[in-house]
C-alpha cells in the first residue's frame, strides 16, 4: 500500500530537521533470528550501531548475566542516546515478519512499547528516550494477539494508508506513459481495486508490453499471472489459520455480503482481503475473489 515509500519520505524529512535517520528492514534478518530473541535484538543493535559508528561498543553490553531485553535497552540508552546529540529516528520496516513467532513477538514488541513509555516518565531518562523516535511499519496486526499494555500498535500516531481513487489511478497510469482513458483504468481497478502496489505492478508490466490488458484481466487471478507471488503469500497465511481460511472462502463464494464474527472480520480486513460494512464482508476485489474461490475450494469444511 506504499508503506515503505511513506517511511522513506518521513526519514527524508527527519534528516532535513537535523535528525539521525535510520531504516532497518526485518526482511534482511536471517530466518532463524525470528525464533531467537537474543539473535534478533543483537542484530537490531548491530544494524543501528553500524550506522551511528558505535558498533565497537556492542560486545561490552552483551553481558550473559543480564536479560536479553536489558542488554538491548542499555545499549540504546547508554551507548547511543547518551552519547549522540541529535534525535534518532529509527524506522523498522516489515515488522510483520515477527508476528507469527509468538516466542519472540511478545518480548520484541513489548520492548518497543517500553521505549515509548520511558519517554513519558518525566525523569532524566525520559529526556533521553524522547530523542528516540520510532516509526514501525507493518502490513497487518492479524497475527499479533499482544496484551494491550504490551503492544506498540495502540500508542503514538497510527497512519492507515487508503486505496487510490479512480483519479489517482488515472494519474498513475499516465505516469507510466500508458495512453489510457477512464475505461481502461476502470477495467484494471475492477480487477485489483485501488491497491497501490497491485496497480503499479500491473501498469509496470503493461508499459513493458509483457502482456496486454486483456491478458492481465484474464490471467491476473491465476497461478500464471503477474500477481501469483502476492496471492500465494496470502494463501499460505490463510492455510496456517483454518478458521480464517474458512471465513475467507465463505466470503469469496457468496454472491451477497457475509456476516462474520468480529475477530475474523478484523483479521481478514487487516490482511486486505475483504471490505467491511459493520461485520458484513465482501471480497476486496475480483483478483482475490477469483483466486481464493479456486484455491480455498476444499479447505476446512
Amino acid at each position: 500500500m506504499g508503506k515503505t515509500s511513506l517511511m522513506a519520505r518521513i526519514l527524508h524529512h527527519a534528516q532535513a530537521q537535523g535528525c539521525e535517520a535510520i531504516s532497518v528492514s526485518l526482511q534482511r534478518a536471517d530466518r532463524q533470528m525470528f525464533t531467537d530473541l537474543d539473535q534478533l535484538l543483537r542484530w537490531l543493535c548491530s544494524r543501528v550501531g553500524r550506522r551511528l559508528k558505535r558498533l565497537d561498543e556492542l560486545a561490552d553490553y552483551w553481558d550473559q548475566g543480564v536479560g536479553v531485553k536489558d542488554r538491548c535497552n542499555d545499549y540504546f540508552f547508554e551507548c547511543l542516546l547518551e552519547e549522540i546529540e541529535e534525535p534518532i529516528v529509527l524506522a523498522l520496516d516489515e515488522v510483520d515478519l515477527v508476528f507469527p513467532h509468538r516466542e519472540v513477538a511478545d518480548d520484541f514488541f513489548g520492548l518497543l512499547r517500553s521505549w515509548y513509555e520511558a519517554a513519558r516518565y518525566g525523569d532524566r531518562g525520559s529526556e533521553l528516550w524522547e530523542k528516540l523516535r520510532l516509526v514501525v511499519v507493518h502490513s497487518t496486526e492479524a497475527y499479533v494477539p499482544l496484551e494491550i499494555n504490551q503492544s506498540p500498535f495502540n500508542v503514538g500516531k497510527n497512519v492507515e494508508l487508503p486505496e487510490f481513487t479512480a483519479a489517482q489511478a488515472q494519474d498513475l497510469a499516465h505516469r507510466y506513459t500508458l495512453p489510457w482513458g477512464e475505461a481502461q483504468v476502470s477495467q484494471v481497478m475492477d480487477l485489483v481495486g485501488g491497491h497501490p502496489y497491485l496497480l503499479r505492478k500491473g501498469f509496470y508490466h503493461l508499459r513493458r508490453q509483457d502482456l496486454s490488458l486483456s491478458d492481465l484481466l484474464e490471467t491476473g487471478p491465476t497461478e500464471s499471472g503477474i500477481y501469483s507471488d502476492h496471492l500465494r503469500r496470502h494463501f499460505l497465511n490463510l492455510k496456517r489459520y483454518p478458521d480464517l481460511a474458512a471465513a475467507c472462502r465463505e466470503v469469496m463464494w457468496r454472491s451477497r455480503p457475509v456476516d462474520l464474527e468480529a475477530d475474523l472480520a478484523f483479521k481478514l480486513e487487516s490482511m486486505g482481503l475483504i471490505r467491511l460494512r459493520g461485520n458484513a464482508a465482501t471480497p476486496r476485489n475480483r483478483l482475490y475473489q477469483g483466486f481464493f474461490r479456486e484455491h480455498l475450494r476444499g479447505s476446512g469444511g
